[in-house]
């Protein structure tokens, strides 16, 4: 029973942990004692036999794991149909942007196309269309400012359809001016078709976080 705290530190020495036992202790008791010095030998034999036994077969899965994944991931087609929509919608929206720039393009440069208007009234009228030129086109390059410029887009739209149809029930301006707003409102709503998407999406990548 004596040798079993020396076996113990033994053991411990041999796996790299802390002994109990000083290291010039334990070496001095093997030295003296046969019975443990042959322990320790026989211990070490069993401890580099396990450490270098070679690893147990296992099978190779690889083939049948690669063979039982699916062709297309789970809602891939979905991802690409909604990438295509998003391209549509950006273009359409660049065209508008472009023809918007079209239609303030003579009103700044020569004051021309305001029926008549005064010079500095055409160039107002002007830079409205320029304005809403560059946010049509700044939402089609970065659907992400979508959901900013609505607030902006939607009242200035809604005003000018109330004014026109009381405009043209008056005389006041003539059918083929009105029809040139129409543009505006075809730019409002593909933005807000934008801005609608970029919602979903937040709105999934949010519910991905929660569930994560």
């Amino acid at each position: 029973m004596h040798c079993e705290r020396w076996r113990e530190a033994a053991s411990a020495r041999m796996d790299g942990e802390g002994s109990p036992v000083p290291a010039a202790a334990l070496d001095a008791h093997l030295a003296g004692c046969a019975a443990c010095s042959a322990w320790v030998e026989t211990a070490g034999l069993v401890t580099r036999r396990a450490r270098l036994a070679p690893a147990p077969a296992v099978p190779d899965l690889t083939a049948a794991v690669l063979s039982a994944l699916p062709d297309r991931l789970p809602g891939a087609a979905a991802a690409a149909r909604s990438r295509l929509v998003t391209t549509a919608l950006r273009l359409a929206l660049l065209a508008v942007g472009v023809a918007q720039v079209g239609l303030a393009t003579p009103s700044l440069v020569s004051g021309a196309g305001a029926m008549s208007a005064p010079v500095h009234v055409a160039h107002e009228t002007g830079a409205w269309n320029l304005g809403l030129a560059v946010a049509f086109l700044a939402c089609a390059a970065a659907p992400r400012l979508a959901a900013g410029a609505l607030p902006f887009l939607a009242t200035f739209t809604a005003v000018l359809t109330v004014v026109t149809v009381t405009d043209l029930g008056a005389g006041h301006v003539h059918a083929d001016r009105a029809v040139g707003h129409l543009l505006l409102l075809a730019g409002l709503v593909v933005t807000a078709a934008l801005a609608w998407r970029g919602r979903r999406r937040g709105t999934a990548s949010a519910g991905v976080r929660v569930l994560a």
